[in-house]
């Protein structure tokens, strides 16, 4: 009877290497995600070892995929980053090698659980690209059985040891209450027998956030009429006579963009639309379109990002009819008239509280001038 005092399923392989924004606020979740996974069977180290106890391979099967998934929760500290944990089960791998001595099989089962650090890009208001980096603490339970002539020493090794994983993908979301996320993580993984290889795991997962408040609903923050100022003039004509008007009108750049986006989002729209709805009828004279932004980022970055958000605003009623064209000027005023204090809204400029605090600042002002004939 010849012995084999150390067999394994050794190395697993790769399948290959390779930021709706998040809520401004930091908030937790939780979520479950399912997928397949791949690992690779080191065959050259266990026909060695085969071979060094004097039996010849004739042929190899292997097992090499299987279901996986994993449950997982985590804090969202900023739209940036995160941080997540929760368990994965990678599933069951396997080989079967027949030899001129008799028959080897071994099989791993895989589970353990996960800390991660998750970076976030945002693409729009809905799309974003994520990557992750974290340690696993994985449990690697390996099974071996023997006919003829081979004999296993051991054969239900268990470990359980620290390594690292990493991972990217993509995450879509379809509302403020579920976001899906496509996945592909690599875990490195210890076996029980003492070899280090790869698991490659590719999931689809479902997000689901709480603990935040409710994403701001389409709204014009302010609409005011001035009387007696440089900024508006208000006449009482005659009857059926246009009456001049001048409106200051301010709405909320996390309502029509989304944080640091100047792509007109569709809440956006609907306050746009609302906006013109209400001034129907009127025949302007001009309108200029201000772009406000607050005081994080460089000012050069913070002047093209508020004239970007004028022009978008200028663009979206232009293609809807609504004002002509050349009735229309816009400026990016930056961050150079602040809503808020300078020293109010305190601490890491990109923490949740202070992006929260500095949202007065982050606005589009309409300036009016149009006649709108007087009601009867």
């Amino acid at each position: 009877m010849k012995k084999l005092h150390a067999l394994c399923l050794a190395s697993l392989a790769a399948l290959g290497s390779t930021h709706v924004l998040a809520q401004n606020e930091g908030h937790f979740y939780g979520g479950v995600g399912a997928g397949r996974s791949q690992s690779k069977i080191d065959d050259d180290r266990i026909n060695a070892t085969l071979v060094g106890q004097g039996a010849t391979v004739t042929s190899m099967t292997h097992d090499q995929r299987d279901a996986a998934y994993k449950v997982f929760g985590g804090y969202q500290f900023n739209p940036y980053l995160g941080v997540e944990g929760g368990y994965f089960n990678l599933g069951e791998f396997g080989f079967k090698s027949i030899t001129s001595a008799g028959n080897l099989d071994g099989r791993i089962k895989v589970d353990g659980m996960n800390l991660d650090l998750v970076g976030t890009m945002p693409v729009n208001d809905q799309l974003s690209i994520l990557g992750r980096v974290g340690m696993v603490r994985a449990r690697a339970r390996d099974t071996f059985s023997s006919t003829g002539g081979l004999t296993v020493t051991n054969p239900n090794p268990e470990s359980t040891q620290q390594n690292y994983k990493a991972g990217f993908g993509f995450a879509y979301k379809f509302s403020q209450s579920m976001t899906l996320r496509g996945e592909l993580e690599r875990y490195r993984i210890n076996d029980a027998v003492g070899n280090k290889g790869d698991i490659n795991m590719a999931s689809l997962s479902l997000v689901f956030p709480f603990g935040r408040t409710p994403a701001p609903a389409p709204k014009v923050v302010e609409v005011v009429v001035f009387q007696e100022v440089p900024v508006v003039v208000v006449v009482a004509p005659p009857a059926e006579a246009p009456v001049a008007d001048r409106l200051r009108v301010s709405l909320n750049a996390d309502v029509l963009f989304g944080f640091d986006r100047a792509t007109v989002s569709p809440s956006g729209k609907v306050a746009l639309d609302k906006f013109t709805a209400d001034l129907s009828g009127t025949d302007y004279d001009h309108i200029t379109i201000e772009g406000h932004t607050d005081r994080i980022g460089t000012q050069a970055y913070n002047e093209k990002l508020s004239l970007q958000r004028a022009d978008a605003v200028k663009e979206y009623l232009v293609s809807r009819d609504a004002i002509p064209a050349n009735k229309i000027t816009t400026v990016g005023k930056g961050s150079s008239q602040p809503l808020t204090s300078a020293g109010v809204c305190k601490g890491l400029p990109t923490s949740a509280a202070v992006i929260a605090c500095l949202e007065p600042d982050r606005r589009v002002d309409l300036d009016v001038m149009g006649s709108k004939p007087a009601k009867k």
